[in-house]
């Protein structure tokens, strides 16, 4: 299987990305390794959206993952850079459609929490994208480094809960190991992974669950098998982080590792790629092709013994991160 490296950021995905970096403050820094501190500050925050739109806007039009690989990160990061990758091998030239994007209504979230990773939440209006929300996680592992955009979903308007604040407005940074919650932050990679495999956990019907594994179940034609295999991705740049919920439940962002893999029948042939999957695609396509993928995913995880206990998924956007032909 192909292997995902932090340095090797192969992605396509559908959706322009923006995002937020910013400058942490002394009172952040002071003691943070052992204090619980606000991971930063709303002012901040708002110039940081400026500086990493700017980048992408650069990195967009000129199709060359340089110019914001200092802005992005994790699941993001590497679908963002495999994107920008396949649109320079397609258009060497750069983005012949390239539109700047825009950001409005940001609402920044910033929990307190001790220690490092520090992280914040953003929630914006674009310039694209239709009415939905777009949802953003940044995060930096020192102060000496820049933040980088971790996490991009895309959520219906009024569809996130409202997060748990203190007289100050600060939110609540949840443990990955939290007791409480239905599934623990930390393991909702895993246990996504094993439902999408075989149709067991604690996750709520909808879009990326109950329907996801139906529409793949139909993939299958006379001719052309259709495979898939889901793994965990929690690791270093890919760590969920979570937010407590006004009701005491959590806000989960996670990631996940997926491959699809076409084999065609004797006499047949795999359906050609598009120039895009073409371009991020190593070995000759023959009997099969593997597709490698990322996603970001955002949950609404319950309290136990809340309702049905079940976990719901509020968004899932995926990426190609690369593809192998056999």
């Amino acid at each position: 299987m192909i292997r995902l490296r932090r340095r090797d950021r192969n992605a396509l995905i559908a959706v322009v990305l923006t995002g937020v970096s910013l400058s942490a403050s002394g009172c952040v820094v002071i003691h943070g390794e052992r204090e619980v501190v606000p991971t930063t500050t709303p002012a901040e925050a708002a110039e940081a959206v400026r500086e990493f739109t700017a980048a992408y806007n650069k990195a967009d039009k000129a199709y060359d993952s340089s110019l914001d690989a200092a802005y992005t990160t994790g699941p993001l990061g590497v679908i963002d850079a495999a994107r920008l990758k396949a649109g320079r091998i397609t258009d060497p030239g750069g983005n012949p459609n390239h539109q700047p994007l825009a950001l409005s209504d940001v609402k920044v979230t910033i929990p307190k929490k001790a220690g490092w990773p520090r992280w914040f939440v953003a929630d914006s209006q674009a310039n694209r994208g239709g009415s939905s929300r777009w949802l953003m996680v940044f995060t930096r592992n020192d102060v000496a480094e820049p933040w980088q955009a971790a996490y991009l979903t895309l959520v219906a308007p009024d569809a996130l809960p409202a997060f748990k604040r203190d007289a100050d407005g600060y939110a609540e940074a949840v443990s990955l190991d939290a007791p409480e919650l239905s599934v623990s932050p930390g393991r909702l990679s895993a246990s996504y992974a094993e439902y999408l495999g075989t149709g067991q956990g604690l996750f709520a019907d909808g879009a990326y669950t109950s329907v996801l594994r139906s529409a793949r179940e139909k993939a299958t034609r006379p001719g052309l098998a259709t495979q898939y295999i889901d793994e965990p991705l929690n690791d270093s740049d890919y760590r969920p982080v979570a937010l407590r919920a006004a009701d005491g439940g959590a806000v989960v962002f996670f990631s996940g590792h997926n491959y699809t893999k076409q084999t065609a029948a004797a006499g047949t042939a795999v359906p050609a790629p598009n120039a895009s999957v073409k371009a991020l695609t190593t070995g000759e396509v023959k009997q099969s092709l593997t597709m490698e993928f990322v996603s970001n995913v955002v949950a609404v995880d319950p309290m136990k013994g809340v309702g049905d206990g079940k976990v719901k998924l509020l968004s899932r956007v995926e990426g190609l991160t690369g593809a192998k032909g056999e």
